[in-house]
């Protein structure tokens, strides 16, 4: 049985056929092949303890285009929200459902639910890791640029859970990648040393500096995200000052490569971690990344619950 919790745990063959399988099916979506025997009768919990666009919105149109249900469960709803345990939790849904998906904040409690029940547990964003994100982001990248090895993708603004995994999953690709954050806001040292370990396999290039045009130079992907992730908005005005160095605009994006794509995973503050006119200009890719969520998570349920 697999699981997808950590980009860690997955092979760069496993990330780079899983990136394949997506493009097949989103190919084959749009040009009127349907999927929906594929996980016909099968049947994914949503778990969320944290609020969400676009997780759920693709999770649920994936499993319905390939012929399964999917069940919301928000915490509010469920014993998980009052009290009980993850071990009682894992073990009582195995009973009723075929896989998990689950978004909320600590990575640990990802891993206990993978390790107590007996069916695959995607993991849907916590504090540490969004290895969903990074999937969709990678396809983004290979239709755009028509490949993922010995590019450079720059990371610019908080070293949060799209950072953390985004090191992973370029590594382990064979990409290089460069993250800029300010002193103190740094990504996790176990992304770093795991993306570190995949680099020296693959030949790719891990950078990691508190100056921005440093991480951007030639660089062919540009990416940001949010300051104040969910459950930091207290630190919103702090966190306003110390990364304005750090927001995206034309002048950062002119000492990238001259046909390099801006991408973001959103939601998105314009005039915070990106001026509006890059977001919305022609390097940005932000919307072809939110659709392929849907594209890159129905492989990666083909690929677990198939």
């Amino acid at each position: 049985m697999k699981h997808l919790l950590c980009l860690s745990e997955w092979s760069g063959n496993e990330i780079i056929e899983t990136i394949k399988l997506a493009e097949q099916l989103k190919f084959e979506n749009k040009n009127g092949i349907r999927h929906n025997h594929l996980l016909k009768g099968k049947t994914l919990g949503l778990i969320f303890a944290k609020a969400s666009t676009r997780t759920r919105v693709s999770f649920e149109v994936a499993m319905y285009q390939l012929g399964g249900y999917s069940l919301f469960l928000s915490s509010s709803d469920i014993q998980l929200g009052r009290g009980e345990t993850v071990s009682d939790t894992a073990k009582t849904l195995s009973r009723y459902i075929d896989g998990i998906m689950i978004r909320t904040f600590k990575q640990s409690d990802v891993v206990e639910l993978a390790k107590q029940g007996s069916i695959p547990v995607i993991n849907g964003l916590t504090d540490s890791q969004h290895p969903c994100q990074i999937l969709a982001d990678l396809q983004t990248i290979k239709e755009h640029k028509g490949k993922l090895e010995s590019l450079k993708l720059a990371y610019v603004g908080d070293g949060n859970n799209v950072a953390n995994s985004l090191l992973i999953g370029c590594a382990k690709v064979g990409m290089n990648i460069s993250v800029a954050t300010p002193q103190g806001y740094e990504c996790e040292e176990y992304s770093i040393n795991v993306a570190k370990e995949a680099a020296a396999l693959t030949g790719a290039t891990v950078t990691i500096t508190n100056d921005p045009y440093e991480a951007v130079k030639d660089a062919d992907i540009v990416y940001t995200d949010t300051w104040v992730s969910m459950g930091m908005e207290a630190e919103k005005e702090k966190r306003a000052k110390i990364f304005m160095p750090y927001q995206v605009n034309n002048r950062l994006m002119e000492a990238a490569k001259a046909d390099a794509i801006f991408m973001h995973c959103l939601p998105a503050y314009r005039g915070f971690e990106v001026t509006e006119d890059v977001i919305d200009g022609p390097q940005s890719v932000v919307f072809d990344e939110a659709e392929n969520r849907l594209h890159a998570q129905k492989a990666v349920l083909v690929k677990l619950l198939g």
